[in-house]
């Protein structure tokens, strides 16, 4: 038995949990606070809804354009879907050349990138809408969109993926050669699957800047979004109507793309999940 007396013991109350909400949740709930705010920004600009309620079917492309062709964010996304893959394949075949050994073709993807990522858009537009004619071939305003819009950011494309193909380690290269493998195999199974991881960021966010500079097309009387937003605002004179409806839209598009992004992230990372 003890000589000294024992406490007696006390019970204490269970302490309540705290319930924290989820990442999840905080952040919807972040995104609903920021767009209240940014309603009530516009709000305060005395919209006229009878305004957009009449005309936002043509600038999201749901009627054809007179002439009987896309119009509005159907024209957008045809723009931007042709250029897109036009791009990618530029791009693609430019970062090749400049990781060749071939001193021309080094010579003429540099200069084709140098040229096209050092001077505006909006020029290169009317170089080749005006100055081919004087050539003898006359582009169609679509068709000279396409265009311009592809050289462009291939040669911006050109460095990304060229830096994502560096990016990978030659040790890699290296055990695919201990294995047998050929370069071509090494590359399409290896190198570019890895690269990929790297690659997608940078390029969805220059299809997203593709997709808003898409609007610089409206200068050659293309019907898409941007022009029919300034056409519709002229005539009614409610300018922060159409061009609030004009940026809602490119908006949506750009939260589309950002899905894909996403989804191709989950893709292409899979084996670094988990800390693998």
């Amino acid at each position: 038995m003890s000589v000294f007396p024992t406490p007696p013991t006390t019970i204490k109350p269970p302490v309540a949990k705290r319930t924290r909400l989820s990442f999840r949740v905080r952040l919807w709930l972040t995104w609903g606070v920021m767009l209240g705010l940014f309603t009530a920004m516009f709000m305060s600009f005395d919209l006229q809804f009878a305004i957009v309620a009449a005309k936002w079917q043509n600038l999201v492309g749901l009627h054809l354009s007179p002439q009987g062709f896309l119009q509005g964010a159907a024209l957008t996304l045809f723009l931007c879907f042709c250029s897109i893959w036009l791009s990618v394949a530029l791009g693609f075949a430019t970062a090749l050349a400049r990781l060749s050994s071939s001193a021309v073709a080094f010579g003429i993807a540099s200069f084709y990138a140098s040229f096209f990522r050092g001077t505006p858009l909006l020029i290169q537009i009317l170089l080749i809408y005006l100055g081919l004619p004087q050539l003898g071939v006359v582009p169609g305003a679509i068709s000279a969109g396409i265009i311009a819009l592809s050289l462009n950011y291939g040669a911006y494309l050109s460095e990304i993926f060229r830096a994502g193909i560096l990016g990978v380690s030659q040790g890699q290269r290296n055990a695919a050669a201990a294995l047998g493998m050929g370069r071509a195999v090494t590359f399409w199974q290896i190198v570019l699957p890895q690269a990929m991881r790297t690659i997608i960021p940078p390029t969805t966010s220059q299809f997203i800047s593709m997709l808003k500079d898409s609007s610089l097309v409206s200068v050659m009387g293309v019907w898409e979004v941007m022009f029919l937003a300034q056409s519709y605002g002229r005539s009614s004179y409610r300018y922060i109507e159409m061009l609030t409806t004009a940026a809602v839209i490119y908006w949506l598009l750009s939260i589309g793309l950002e899905l894909i992004q996403a989804r191709l992230e989950r893709h292409y990372g899979k084996a670094y999940l988990h800390g693998r």
